[in-house]
């Protein structure tokens, strides 16, 4: 099978690393897989171009970084792209176009005929491309006419990160292809330690006794910066040794993180890790509890996968995909958005040690099971299948 990555976005955020850990496991099973993204603009640190050279998935062609939908001058690049995807240059004709935003989303659509007949309609070949989008996020869908259209006559098959977005989407697909998916995690970075945990816990300035609370998340608003203090701040009544960590960074990480910290008096035992590279996983292995509250923009929730491949036992809410990756009681707990609910879950595995190691383990082999990169190809194999089977209607 020949399959098109079509990215809009150069930033190593969001979907950018679900890609291309998912390129990488296709072409491992033997499809020809090719990647177009934006270049990297001068003065940025990492990259989806950048990143993806380091993975051996070199970009074959860039395109420009735009976000809007619609831009001036689009005409000339559909025209562009519609020739790579149907192989009048580049490595085409492609079987599958797979894109992971709205700006790519509408220029594939074009490029291939769906939806109204712009000034750069074209007939397309019954049997050329078919279009796959990939819903990283898991926000709620309103029922506007754009989103009907996009998500709906706008792709030949459509997969969302949970239950709740396919089912928010169904009554859009007239019968089309939908499939909701976990995400999947590279094991090998995770499972290598180059640091002891006492080490890390050393620099963190964390004794080796004190319940360590970690998170990962962009420090954005809308991540419930607010609910992870006020609960932290209760448990800190009866186990005022127990440290809370964030690791990430973000324009309003002052704002919503480290000025409220400092206004309810938690200086001394919240850390700001920041964000982390080469000892990401060191910094994690440091962790007694990972906490993950609200999905980003990768609604996949990598750094809850992660947290999971690595055995650490977990605590999250029930938004977005949070409730189809931990296993109630069995390999984490899930909480209202309540600070004394999270400070309750917190402490009956702080005060039981042995429940806490053993639903790490049962984390671990769940991640095992379902997060391995070659399973989330596989399955993404059988729904490229089923979308080419389906008969295209426009």
């Amino acid at each position: 099978m020949k399959i098109l990555q079509l990215v809009s976005d150069w930033k190593w955020t969001g979907p950018a690393e679900p890609m291309l850990v998912l390129s990488a496991a296709l072409r491992a099973r033997g499809h020809h897989v090719e990647l177009v993204c934006p270049e990297t603009p001068a003065g940025a640190n990492r990259s989806l171009w950048h990143e993806a050279s380091l993975r051996e998935i070199d970009p074959i062609q860039p395109i420009e970084p735009f976000r809007n939908a619609l831009r001036m001058g689009d005409a000339e690049r559909v025209d562009r792209l519609r020739d790579w995807l149907l192989g009048e240059t580049l490595g085409g004709p492609y079987d599958i176009v797979q894109c992971w935003h709205s700006r790519d989303h509408v220029l594939a659509a074009r490029a291939l005929g769906i939806g109204p007949r712009l000034p750069t309609w074209r007939e397309v070949p019954k049997g050329g491309p078919r279009l796959v989008r990939f819903l990283s996020h898991a926000d709620p869908i309103g029922a506007w006419p754009w989103n009907r259209w996009l998500f709906g006559l706008g792709c030949d098959g459509l997969i969302g990160v949970s239950e709740g977005v396919t089912r928010q989407l169904r009554p859009f697909r007239g019968g089309r292809a939908l499939a909701s998916t976990t995400g999947a995690v590279e094991f090998s970075p995770l499972l290598k330690p180059k640091r002891s945990r006492d080490e890390v816990r050393a620099e963190l300035g964390v004794a080796p006794s004190a319940p360590l609370i970690g998170i990962v998340a962009r420090m954005q608003g809308h991540r419930r910066f607010d609910l992870l203090l006020a609960a932290f701040k209760s448990l800190l009544r009866d186990y005022p040794e127990a440290r809370l960590m964030l690791v990430g960074r973000g324009s309003r990480m002052q704002e919503v993180a480290v000025e409220p910290a400092k206004r309810m008096g938690l200086e001394e035992n919240v850390i700001f890790a920041g964000y982390r590279n080469a000892d990401y996983a060191d910094v994690l292995r440091a962790m007694d509890l990972f906490t993950f509250l609200v999905p980003g923009s990768d609604g996949t929730c990598r750094a809850l996968l992660q947290a999971a491949a690595m055995g650490l036992p977990l605590v999250g809410t029930r938004r977005g995909a949070i409730p189809e990756i931990i296993s109630n009681g069995q390999t984490g707990l899930l909480v209202d958005e309540e600070p004394e609910a999270l400070a309750s879950a917190w402490s009956a595995l702080i005060r039981d040690p042995a429940r806490r190691q053993e639903m790490g383990r049962a984390a671990g082999q769940d991640a095992l099971e379902r997060f391995q990169p070659d399973r989330w190809a596989a399955w993404m194999e059988r729904f490229y299948d089923e979308v080419l089977r389906q008969e295209r209607t426009r």
